[in-house]
């Protein structure tokens, strides 16, 4: 019998299984994760008219060395741009995926620790320069929430 993929009603699910950072690919088979990055790739090689347009528009930005780098696989996620060093995901809903499914997506990243920012086509299609100011403007914002976290926090005066 050929196996397939289904959801199972909520009532008899858990909450979002844990990401296990595990070799190369989280806790995940070699042949899935393989397939995964297949995927990507071809997802690279031929984006949606949304995710080209997105594209376009932040490879005119001056972002200097935070760059986000199109599907980048995460896990068992590909998403649509990603910014690793800032662990920010930027994902564009084109539709045919379940809300539950990315609902469950979304909670694993940030579990990890990955902040998602999420857009629709047809947002992106609309204003595709509105959304990359958009997506830098949240570039920015998690570059300083990250540098604050990374500091001391400082209290009182100096000390002699």
């Amino acid at each position: 019998m050929k196996k397939t993929l289904t959801l199972r009603p909520a009532s008899e699910r858990e909450d979002a299984p844990r990401l296990q950072k595990k070799g190369r690919g989280w806790n995940i088979a070699e042949s899935r994760l393989d397939a995964i990055h297949e995927t990507a790739r071809e997802r690279r090689r031929n984006p949606s008219p949304a995710q080209a347009a997105l594209a376009a528009e932040l490879a005119q930005e001056d972002l200097g060395k935070y760059k986000p780098k199109a599907f980048t696989v995460i896990g068992s996620a590909i998403a649509n741009f990603a910014c690793l060093p800032l662990k920010l995901v930027v994902l564009i809903d084109e539709g045919g995926v379940p809300a539950e499914i990315e609902h469950r997506r979304d909670k694993s990243l940030t579990e990890v620790g990955i902040q998602v920012v999420r857009y629709t086509a047809e947002e992106v299609l609309a204003d595709p320069a509105g959304i990359a100011r958009a997506t830098v403007a949240a570039m920015k914002a998690r570059y300083e929430e990250l540098r604050a976290q990374s500091r001391p926090a400082r209290t009182g005066g100096y000390r002699r």
